[in-house]
């Protein structure tokens, strides 16, 4: 008794995308990116922007969306945002998905320190703002061949500056 597939079929994933020493992303590859707290900015200002117009429907994926936001993105002021991404941005040897990670929070189990998946209810370790070029290059290693320690690590340091006496 043969029967008719009861599902679609799925599209194999390419396999060609991965964020290892080799960055590959793909078609993502030279796609712009924004850290969490460009996207945060960006949602807030279309959600004004349609409230002033009445128009906004606020769902609970927005909603959900909104808060992950507010607790994981890292700068919360336009000012702050917009100067790290010129910080980031001089640094023309790195490629756009990078500069969006160094600017990005993460989390950590607190038993082993390892890095999970964002969204997780875990330890705050703080952000990808990370403050040696050693855990930087650790957690992004597509960082290791493109930037010294010494840059990487004077420019985590001005990213800490303004994290901790700007916001």
């Amino acid at each position: 008794m043969n029967h008719a597939p009861t599902a679609r079929t799925r599209e194999k994933p390419s396999g060609d995308e991965e964020a290892t020493a080799d960055l590959k992303l793909g078609e993502f590859q030279h796609v712009p990116t924004l850290t969490l707290s460009e996207a945060r900015v960006l949602i807030n200002a279309v959600i004004d922007h349609r409230k002033a117009r009445g128009k906004v429907d606020e769902t609970e994926t927005l909603i959900k969306t909104q808060d992950y936001l507010d607790v994981f993105a890292r700068f919360k002021q336009k000012e702050n945002i917009e100067a790290v991404e010129r910080m980031l941005a001089a640094k023309e040897e790195l490629e756009r998905f990078e500069r969006s990670q160094l600017g990005k929070r993460m989390t950590v189990t607190q038993q082993t320190s390892q890095p999970v998946r964002e969204g997780r209810t875990n330890k705050s370790l703080g952000s990808l703002c990370c403050e040696t070029a050693e855990e930087a290059k650790t957690l992004i290693p597509s960082l290791t061949n493109k930037i010294s320690d010494q840059d990487l690590q004077e420019l985590l340091d001005d990213i800490t500056k303004l994290r901790n006496f700007v916001e």
